[in-house]
């Protein structure tokens, strides 16, 4: 694992002020490893054997019904995924794909329920984590509730534009069909979200998308504190805030 590499799990809320022979046991027999876009990293219903964390690219995370399948969250660098299922010992409620090249630390379910046991601050850790993860569905919930498709669309460019160091050119790093089920839209849905968003600056061509008129896109999308606010990945992040433009 490279140096770099285990001072950002260091910072990380799961593994930030736990013991030191916490993090060494933690990060030993754990797998540090690359896969190409499109690797199918858990199956839904199959048993969880690993907590992941994402250091490098994104993931899907998705559930299917019969003939429906639908994306629940796209995550990136810093987030984990599946850690209710490694707690309770218990299979996954969800599928994860990865949707460009990703680097996944993988550690052994076992050893997460075991050393929560021995370290206090460890165990603390994992209850935040859990809670970070709870209010992330709830604003997602509240985002699918109480907003329409396009409203939602807005709102997601918004966010994404941020991620992307406040560009106005955003590059789509995955297909639209991905991102229509992400948002609970059907692709000819998003298409007409799209062009509904050109009286507010918003232009689509292939997978890159400018905002030529954050200001009215912004007006339009009413971005809100209680559903927009991004959950902070480490424990220095906590109480540090966020602002409506």
């Amino acid at each position: 694992m490279r140096t770099d590499d285990v001072e950002k799990l260091k910072h990380l809320n799961i593994l930030e002020g736990v013991k030191q022979s916490t993090f060494e046991k933690i990060i030993v027999p754990s797998f540090l490893q690359s896969f190409p876009t499109g690797t199918v990293l858990l199956k839904e219903n199959s048993p969880a054997d690993f907590l992941y964390i994402v250091l490098e690219g994104l993931v899907e995370m998705s559930a299917s019904s019969m003939k429906s399948e639908t994306v629940i969250e796209i995550l990136g660098p810093a987030n984990l995924f599946i850690l209710a299922a490694v707690l309770n010992n218990d299979v996954s409620l969800q599928s994860a794909r990865t949707l460009t090249p990703a680097r996944i630390l993988m550690i052994p379910a076992s050893l997460i329920r075991d050393l929560m046991a021995e370290d206090p601050d460890f165990m603390r850790a994992v209850v935040f984590e859990l809670a970070r993860a709870y209010r992330r569905t709830v604003k997602e919930l509240k985002n699918q509730k109480l907003r329409h498709g396009t409203q939602r669309l807005a709102n997601w460019l918004l966010r994404e534009g941020d991620n992307q160091g406040g560009s106005r050119t955003i590059k789509l790093l995955f297909e639209k069909r991905v991102l229509a089920s992400y948002l609970g839209m059907t692709p000819e849905n998003l298409s007409r979200g799209f062009a509904a968003l050109t009286d507010y600056g918003v232009v689509s061509s292939g997978n890159r998308i400018e905002l030529s008129d954050r200001a009215a896109l912004e007006h339009f999308a009413s971005p809100s504190f209680l559903i927009d606010a991004a959950e902070p990945t480490t424990m220095a992040q906590i109480g540090t805030g966020w602002h409506e433009s």
